[in-house]
Formats: C-alpha cells, structure tokens, sequence
C-alpha cells in the first residue's frame, strides 16, 4: 500500500511536468504560426521586424524555462523519491540541537540549494538573453550585490518565521495552528509597512517625481478617487534593466506610488495618469483586500490540515519512508500540497483576469480617456517585447492579466460586456 501510493504521487506529479511542458510547446507553436502577424489596433505600432524580435526573445525565454523546470523536476524527484530527503534528515539530525534549532536549520538548508539552483538561470537568463534583447543594464558587480541582499534577507525572514513557528509548535502542542497563523499574519502586515522604508531602499534610490507637474496631475487624479497616498516617487529602475513598470507599495499611511524611471521616458502624462487609474482600480475595487483575506484564510486551513496531518503519524509512510522529522514532514506536505493545488492554477488565473478587466474599467471610467490606458498597453507591449500572440488555452491557464490585444480591443470598443 504504501509503495502504491509513492508510485501514484510520483505519477501525478510526472503528469503535471508534462500538462507543463505541452502548454509551453503549444503556446510556442502557436506563435511560430501567428507571430508574424500584427494584431488588430497594434497598426503603426508594431511591424514585421518587432514581431520577429519578439518571437525569437519569447523562444528563448521559453528555453530557459523549460530547461529550469526540467532541472527542477529531476531534483525534487531525486529529493522526495530518490532517498535523499531521508539523507538531508539524518545529516541535520546529525548536527543535534533542540527541536527549534533541527528544524530551522533543516529549512535553511532547503532554501539554500534553491537559491544555489536558481543561480545559473538567473545569471544567463540577466546577461545573455536580456542582454542580447538590449534590455539589462546592470553590471556583474551590482548582480552579485543583488544576490548577496536577497539571500541575507532571505535567510533573516526563514530562519525568524521557522523559529517563531516551530517556537509556537512547541509551546502549545494542540492549538500551534491557531497560533502560527496569527504569527504569520502579523509578520506580514508588518513587512507591509516595513518594506517600503526599510527593504526596498536596499536595492534602489527613490526621489519625488522629477517631470514637471506630473505629481500634481497623480495627486488630483486619486483625489476623484478617494485614495490617500504619502508620496508619489520614481526609482531608478533603469540601473538594472530597460523593462517598465509602476506599483503601489505599503499600507495605510505608508501607501505611496512608484513609477519606474523608464516608465516616465516612454509615456506621456494621460498614459502614465491612465496606468495608475489601473492600479488605483485594484484598491476601489477591493482587490487587494480581498485577495489578502482569502490568502489569510486559506493559510488558516492550510495549517490546520497540516496539524491534522502531522497528528496523523503516517505522512513518511506516503513516501516510503520509516521515519521523518517534523520539519521533514512539513516539506512533505508541501510537496503534495503543490500538487494538490495543481488543477487549480486556471482558477486562480480566471480570477486574477477577472480583476484585470475590472480595473481597466475603473481607470476607463476615472480617467474619461480609454484610448490612454489603450496607448500605454501597446506601448508596454512593445518595449517589453511581449508576447501578442498566445495560445488561448496557454493565456487561460496560466495567464493572471488578459491578453493584451484583447484589454486594448475591448478599451476601444463602445460597447463594454465584460
């Protein structure tokens, strides 16, 4: 029974390596086929030539990515069902130390042989591909600073979650999911304010808006909308890359907006005002709150089915194992909790695109100036080099923003029946 079921979960997840992997051919046949084409409405924004670049830019991003799923999949087949998750167990249990101390240390271990296998895809994928695509503009010196911040932060946040957690574990044995999950909550209302003052200046400079008049335009334009924000910054994106972008940060009195550098050298004001009309419509709308409550939620009765499973004693059994540590187990059910939630990522990817087409509503209605909110798309589009021919089964599985060729489209329409 038990080897049964090792070979059923090992299956399984063979099977969702492939769904993966044919959905990314589709998607790449699909655009060989099309990718040629200009869209409808992208006339004197694109031509033949952005669309061959593009495609070929897509390719290679794809390569990459299947080459990393590829590597990753091996690995945690070799992990879970080659013996060497019951190897690292015994190795941490080794070092002795308390119940805490096994079980951050195990955790820590785990984060870093991930960080070590992202190493080589992030390297080729930041100074050959975006390189050859004119689009990285960091220098070797800042990626390795880069790589040494976001591992130290990294471990800081591992080892004080997993200490906290499993310093809750054992001080109340039958309630520590309740508890737990308060702790992670507050944890992460806290890195909300936290990170814009103390996290984000570690990786960029931040100043006000330089263009002129330009935060005066943002300022009245979340006055219509009710939005408070502190300040209104730009961040020099462009010490790393050409891509473009714009976001809001923090929570409460700490929320303020960013806008990408190269975001203001590409955009006009109404684009730019269209854009953030965009995001402010994700906070009119009761998306971010909405989707903070349902991950509190979920993660309530995650942990309680962890508790539920642990209690249960035969979670090492499920992978042939004799034995297991609690922090052993722990990745065990996330493991089989990934695949669990598998058939549910074209869900999550509907209703993420749900919002999408909500907020370019809200922005629609708040700006009076569709065909802003449309330029500024196109304009993304194509200084991004992204992708406008997708797959329609590819876009819905795992696309969580529409299509692009279909916001603009429905931007210009008269009639909106979304």
């Amino acid at each position: 029974m038990t080897h049964s079921m090792t070979r059923v979960i090992l299956c399984y997840y063979i099977v969702t390596l492939v769904i993966g992997f044919l959905l990314r051919a589709l998607n790449l046949r699909h655009l060989k086929r099309y990718g040629a084409d200009v869209p409808p409405g992208f006339e004197g924004a694109v031509d033949r030539d952005l669309l061959a670049r593009t495609s070929a830019y897509t390719l290679e991003r794809s390569r990459v990515g299947l080459v990393e799923s590829l590597t990753e999949g091996v690995l945690l087949i070799a992990f879970f069902f080659g013996g060497l998750l019951e190897t690292y167990d015994r190795v941490v249990a080794s070092f002795g130390g308390s119940f805490i101390t096994g079980g951050v240390l195990f955790l820590v271990g785990l984060s870093l042989a991930e960080i070590v296998v992202d190493i080589p895809f992030n390297y080729y994928s930041a100074f050959h591909v975006e390189t050859r695509y004119g689009f990285t503009t960091m220098s070797l010196k800042l990626w390795f600073s880069d790589l040494a911040k976001t591992t130290l932060i990294g471990l800081f946040f591992t080892v004080m979650l997993a200490g906290g957690a499993l310093g809750l574990v054992r001080y109340a044995p039958g309630l520590w999911w309740l508890l737990v999950w308060g702790f992670f909550a507050a944890v992460t209302v806290f890195f909300l304010y936290l990170s814009p003052y103390v996290i984000e200046p570690l990786f960029n400079t931040f100043e006000p808006v330089r263009a002129e008049g330009l935060e005066e335009e943002i300022r009245s334009l979340l006055g219509k909308a009710g939005l408070p924000v502190s300040r209104v910054l730009q961040v020099d994106a462009s010490r790393r890359s050409r891509h473009s972008n714009a976001y809001f940060t923090g929570i409460g009195r700490v929320k303020r907006i960013v806008l990408y550098d190269t975001l203001l050298e590409q955009m006009s004001h109404g684009e730019i005002l269209a854009i953030l009309a965009h995001e402010v419509g994700h906070w009119e709308r009761g998306h971010i709150w909405k989707r903070l409550l349902v991950m509190q939620a979920g993660g309530l009765a995650v942990l309680y089915a962890v508790f539920r499973l642990l209690a249960w004693g035969g979670l090492p059994g499920v992978l042939g194992l004799s034995q297991a540590s609690f922090a052993a187990q722990v990745a065990i059910i996330a493991f089989i909790g990934a695949l669990v939630t598998f058939p549910a990522i074209p869900l999550t990817s509907w209703l993420s695109r749900r919002h999408e087409w909500e907020a370019d509503r809200f922005a629609r209605d708040l700006t009076g100036a569709p065909e802003d909110l449309a330029t500024a798309l196109i304009k993304l589009t194509r200084e991004n080099l992204a992708n406008l021919h997708p797959h329609p089964l590819y876009a819905r599985f795992y696309y969580t923003h529409p299509p692009v060729v279909e916001r603009v489209a429905r931007l210009r329409s008269a009639e909106d029946k979304a």
